[in-house]
């Protein structure tokens, strides 16, 4: 994927797992009342931090890995029709 959005320092570009559109019981859910995913995949990482001593400090997320991040983290961003977040590594909360 050539995604033309490069992060920079220790943020990441995450493209979200989709709503889901069905309840538990088959109930079928308007766009109102879908609860945003919570979940979703790497597109891009940026370089990395630098510590206060002045070193580099890499990323540990990589382009594909799946991952949990808080349910508010994140700034919302529309990049040829596709929505992403960009958010720290550090609002990421796991990886799957």
């Amino acid at each position: 994927m050539s995604l033309k959005l490069k992060p920079l320092a220790d943020r990441v570009v995450v493209e979200p797992a989709p709503a889901d559109e069905k309840s538990k019981g088959g109930i079928i859910l308007p766009d109102t009342a879908q609860e945003k995913p919570q979940q979703g995949t790497v597109a891009a990482v940026g370089e990395g931090k630098f510590s206060d001593s002045g070193n580099l400090v890499s990323m540990t997320l990589k382009v594909g890995d799946k991952i949990l991040y808080g349910k508010y983290s994140g700034s919302e961003v529309t990049v040829d029709g596709t929505d992403y977040l960009i958010m720290r590594e550090s609002d990421v909360l796991a990886i799957l």
